[in-house]
């Protein structure tokens, strides 16, 4: 990355833990320039050139240089790293994507939306009485992981095991990366292991249900199409746990803590469970669990205004400055009913172009399912201490999330 006049370009440390990619210094960032430096290359800080950047055939996902970047160069993480989906380019990407798809209708994952109704009412219950709860640990990891086990057809008393490996895999996004190395293999070890036998068991006795149909799309793909290897299959399965299970957890306490802030949208939330599909695209603009979305450059790209991308350059769009820019919308702050309206900019959570994430039905149903049960049964809650929180840059949530509201 090159740029002229340099010194007047805003420096944001994305590498320092302690840097807040929501905080003021980010909205005086972009205030003063489209775009800044940081120690993953250049970050845009606004919609309009964010969203060209995602969709600029010039560039690739970057995320497959995550792993060198932080001074990994070997080992399991590395090489599982480079063959996820999220890595993966050109003709191997589509190849599997398309395998993978079938797997996630929009008709399949509406049919479920009563078992997530269900079991967020389940989670509610078991301490709706007693008047507190910690959010995380007692509703957003159960039920992100307990619906990635009813997805996948998983023995649904497993989901303990089940969080811990997709927690530990979640260190894969964080800055300190390169630390947790031996934390990231122990889970990627245990998890393959674990899904290779369920993958084994159901070709022996297939079912009605997503892994078979993604076994069956590996073994039997269509007409003219390669096959899934098993280990192709076994990348895939296990960063869909990881990203399913993690990406949804996360993504519920950040919404939580974003709607208390707003108390007359938790307010109308809970008597409006129409908006909660809205409230899902909302609170995902405000206070994203995906930080970042990284581009790598495939040739030299002159962005303007003093920014040159080299080839195998990054540039990370930023999801939270984008999101709220001003210049992209006509009124600012939390406003369910704008977002159903239609009135605010396409968030950045999900990723964009050929790599839009896909799962996305999944995390978008699941949680306007939560969201506005979690408001209809605590209408009063507020939170009962500050908590634990993940650093807000790589991807960021809650670790522990105590409120309090009137027993019911």
């Amino acid at each position: 990355m090159s740029a002229h006049g340099a010194a007047e370009v805003p420096w944001l440390d994305l590498a320092d833990p302690a840097f807040d990619t929501n905080g003021e210094a980010v909205h005086a960032a972009r205030e003063r320039s489209w775009w800044a430096r940081t120690p993953y290359g250049a970050a845009v800080l606004r919609h309009r050139e964010g969203a060209a950047l995602l969709r600029d055939r010039r560039f690739v996902q970057g995320n497959a240089r995550w792993p060198e970047q932080n001074g990994i160069r070997s080992g399991l993480f590395h090489d599982w790293w480079a063959e996820t989906l999220l890595s993966l380019e050109g003709d191997d990407h589509d190849r599997v994507r398309r395998l993978l798809l079938p797997a996630f209708r929009k008709r399949s994952i509406e049919a479920m939306r009563p078992s997530f109704t269900a079991l967020a009412d389940e989670l509610v219950d078991g301490f709706a009485a007693r008047g507190r709860v910690e959010l995380v640990g007692e509703f957003a990891e159960p039920y992100a992981a307990r619906i990635i086990c009813r997805l996948l057809g998983l023995d649904e008393d497993h989901w303990p095991q089940v969080a811990h490996w997709a927690d530990d895999l979640g260190a894969s996004f964080s800055t300190d990366v390169a630390a947790q190395v031996p934390r990231i293999e122990a889970a990627l070890d245990g998890l393959s292991g674990y899904l290779a036998d369920v993958v084994a068991e159901r070709r022996a006795t297939p079912r009605d249900d997503f892994l078979t149909t993604l076994v069956q799309a590996a073994d039997a793909p269509p007409e003219g199409t390669v096959g899934l290897s098993d280990h192709e299959l076994s990348v895939a399965l296990v960063f869909l746990v990881f990203a399913g299970m993690e990406t949804t957890r996360n993504q519920i306490g950040l919404a939580v803590r974003t709607l208390l802030r707003h108390p007359d949208q938790w307010r109308l939330l809970a008597t409006r469970p129409d908006l909660g599909a809205a409230c899902v695209e909302e609170v995902m603009r405000v206070d994203p669990t995906v930080t970042w979305v990284t581009r790598e450059a495939l040739e030299d790209v002159d962005l303007g205004d003093g920014l040159v991308v080299p080839a195998g350059g990054v540039v990370q769009v930023l999801s939270h400055a984008a999101g709220t820019d001003p210049a992209a919308m006509t009124t600012t702050g939390l406003d369910l009913e704008a977002a159903a309206r239609g009135e605010r900019p396409p968030h950045t959570g999900f990723g964009a172009g050929i790599h839009h994430c896909l799962g996305h039905y999944v995390a978008r149903v699941d949680m306007a399912v939560a969201l506005p049960l979690l408001a209809a049964r605590m209408p009063d809650a507020e939170c009962a201490g500050p908590g634990e929180w993940l650093p807000a840059s790589g991807n960021t949530g809650a670790v522990s999330f105590p409120l309090r509201f009137t027993p019911t």
